[in-house]
């Protein structure tokens, strides 16, 4: 019975965190060029599923897609969106979108 116990809380955590209505964090952004030269700022809702984000923008909404990495300890979880663009997963809490074609490197800090 005790085991029960344990594990109810654990499984209902579980389920919480897969809930299809998360809505996503509020993340600001810098927005660079390709260079590194200070071109503003931005933010975005962003939606953190692990294995892959999407980035809500003024403008667009961008899906990652599934994020590869040979080794996650190694190198950083990247994929090519549909739109074009490099999306990239640095950390629990930071994402970059980089489009080459507009010479655009957008780095989102989430708290």
């Amino acid at each position: 019975m005790n085991r029960l116990w344990i594990s109810a809380p654990a499984i209902l955590l579980l389920i919480s965190g897969c809930s299809p209505h998360y809505r996503g964090v509020q993340c600001q952004g810098d927005i660079k060029s390709l260079a590194g030269q200070p071109l503003g700022a931005t933010s975005a809702l962003i939606e953190d599923r692990y294995n892959s984000f999407s980035v809500a923008m003024p403008q667009e909404k961008v899906e990652s897609g599934t994020l590869q990495s040979a080794d996650r300890s190694l190198y950083i979880p990247s994929a090519v969106t549909t739109e074009g663009y490099l999306a990239q997963r640095v950390s629990d809490k930071k994402f970059t979108l980089i489009d080459s074609r507009k010479d655009r490197w957008i780095t989102y800090t989430c708290p």
